[in-house]
């Protein structure tokens, strides 16, 4: 399962931003349509994967897993052959980007139940600091790799790699050993005379991954803090792309570098989550670094040309990775222990579709605002916002784990997804 994490994770940062590239190089699209395609597609694609919790949670979730692999796979294949073919346009890249975000936001789904099932309770943190290890060596590797590639081959290449990578994928899970439980049958709703069917999919089961969420007093301030500060990191990034790239003249290959040596602060903070956890608790690592990966973004408001702001940018992303490196497998394994094993996939899928409306509204509004703000006061609101966030992390609840089903003295529980080519956080 590792492997095929690691497969599809690298494919996707060796094709990090080649939609994008294809829309710039090869169909000539202008700001305007490659905003679209950046931020519509995930979008539109967390709104058609809402059935798929409810749908994932009561079948076997390798078959899952694999069809969802295959159908990536299938997806992105149609960008190159269009492009021979002389006929790709916006359209199908648009298409095929809703199409991989919808099954992203399904596998994960599936591969965090599964995850859970696989792994003894004990040993989902070293699980989730794997996975996180292997998505920031990923991100370390795999955008030079593919910058050279899309300079060597032109950029639908690195389509064709991601698209091999999810085959490779779900080659690796088809080669688990085992055989998987049969899940549990989905429960017979009640309504008034008329019974419900165990296999039939009701529009109230669409609600139910938000339901558990909300009503849980730990996953629920941790659901507000995790969507509210991924959505004020990310809207930033571009507005931090268009400032470097242009008013203060730094060439790409210096911005690329601000970011790719960063990420090995991420490798090393997933490294460190579990012997921290060992020596200081659970519950004071996830609340010292929720808290303290957000004071870093406000800095690079400071950022200037030449080597100087080259050196406030990745210093701050160092210090901001590196504490995201040691929150996000916390946080994830934690999760997985709070989710009830048939809620999972439900949970799961309702907390990546949230997490993906909520920063594409967010990035789509720090663009309107930029303009009339300017880009360096508004990245400096979003870094004054991120601020706020760690009011929402579950200070007021203690530590202590039950039997896992959500009803015991404390927080029971955790679940963390894998959602393979995407980067958790």
């Amino acid at each position: 399962m590792w492997a095929a994490y690691a497969a599809s994770t690298f494919g996707t940062w060796l094709a990090f931003d080649a939609f994008a590239l294809i829309a710039v190089l090869v169909l000539h699209a202008g700001p305007g349509e490659v905003s679209v395609l950046a931020a519509a597609g995930p979008a539109v694609g967390a709104v058609l994967a809402v059935p798929f919790g409810p749908w994932v949670e009561f079948r076997r979730k390798r078959p899952v897993m694999i069809a969802t692999d295959l159908a990536r796979c299938a997806a992105l294949l149609t960008v190159p052959v269009a492009y021979v073919c002389g006929v790709l346009g916006f359209a199908q890249l648009l298409v095929v980007s809703v199409l991989v975000a919808a099954a992203d936001i399904a596998f994960g789904a599936a591969s965090g139940a599964y995850l859970k099932a696989l792994v003894p309770k004990p040993d989902l943190l070293a699980a989730s600091s794997r996975f996180e290890s292997t998505m920031w060596t990923a991100s370390v590797l795999g955008p030079p790799a593919g910058g050279f590639l899309v300079g060597v081959f032109g950029p639908v290449v690195t389509v064709v790699a991601d698209a091999v990578s999810y085959l490779l994928s779900a080659l690796g899970v088809r080669a688990i050993g085992g055989t998987e439980a049969a899940p549990r049958p989905r429960p017979v709703r009640t309504e008034g005379a008329e019974g419900g069917a165990p296999g039939r999919l009701r529009a109230a089961d669409l609600l139910d991954g938000w339901r558990f969420v909300l009503t849980h007093p730990v996953l629920r301030p941790l659901f507000f803090n995790t969507l509210l500060v991924n959505a004020l990191i990310m809207a930033a990034a571009p507005l931090l792309a268009v400032l470097m790239l242009g008013p203060l003249g730094f060439a790409p290959w210096q911005y690329g570098l601000a970011f790719a040596v960063p990420c090995l602060g991420g490798l090393l903070g997933s490294r460190l989550a579990g012997p921290l956890v060992a020596r200081y608790g659970r519950r004071r690592v996830l609340l010292a670094t929720g808290a303290l990966r957000v004071c870093w973004p406000v800095g690079l408001v400071f950022v200037r040309p030449g080597v100087p702001g080259l050196a406030v940018v990745m210093a701050v992303e160092a210090v901001l990775i590196t504490l995201c490196g040691v929150f996000n497998p916390v946080y994830s394994a934690y999760r997985l222990e709070l989710t009830p094993s048939d809620r999972v996939a439900r949970t799961l899928a309702a907390w990546s579709a949230s997490g993906r409306l909520t920063t594409a509204a967010v990035t789509a509004l720090w663009g309107l605002l930029a303009v009339f703000t300017g880009t360096r006061a508004a990245i400096g609101l979003a870094g004054l916002l991120l601020f706020v966030t760690p009011v929402l992390l579950p200070w007021r609840t203690k530590d202590g784990v039950g039997d896992g089903d959500g009803r015991g003295r404390g927080p029971e529980g955790e679940a963390e997804a894998l959602a393979a080519g995407t980067g958790a956080a």
